[in-house]
């Protein structure tokens, strides 16, 4: 069975983000790493070189393939800031309505930069994401 692309490393998160150069888009970054860590009691690890991963939940599909992944995060790319919101968007339209400008994926959120978005607003909905990866996949 094939392994996940994308895999935890030893990279130290912190280091990662003191070496973002742009001063705002670290604000950001840090900003959603406070956030993250204190919804999800996780301290962060890096999955891959740029995803910054809170807490894990093991899969098994129907298939048999099997696997482990992060509850919630982000990565910070050129373009986005993208919020992973594993537990997809369903049942959030009126909560996106009232975030401010972004685009969505199956689980991701990309945002350009988090002072033109409700911070209270994306708190709800990655408080809701982590309750329903709590319930799909226990702790």
């Amino acid at each position: 069975m094939a392994e996940n692309k994308t895999q935890p490393t030893s990279l130290d998160p912190n280091r990662v983000m003191a070496e973002i150069t742009d001063g705002n888009r670290r604000f950001d970054v840090e900003t959603l790493d406070a956030l993250l860590r204190r919804l999800s009691g996780s301290p962060p690890v890096m999955w891959g070189p740029a995803m910054f991963g809170y807490g894990t939940y093991r899969y098994s599909y129907a298939s048999g393939r099997q696997g482990e992944f992060f509850r919630c995060g982000f990565a910070s790319r050129s373009r986005d800031l993208v919020v992973y919101v594993m537990s997809g968007f369903g049942g959030l339209e009126q909560e996106l309505d009232r975030l401010g400008p972004h685009r969505t994926g199956k689980s991701c959120l990309y945002l350009k930069k988090l002072d033109a978005i409700d911070m209270a607003v994306l708190e709800r909905i990655l408080a809701r994401s982590l309750a329903v990866m709590a319930e799909r996949y226990p702790v």
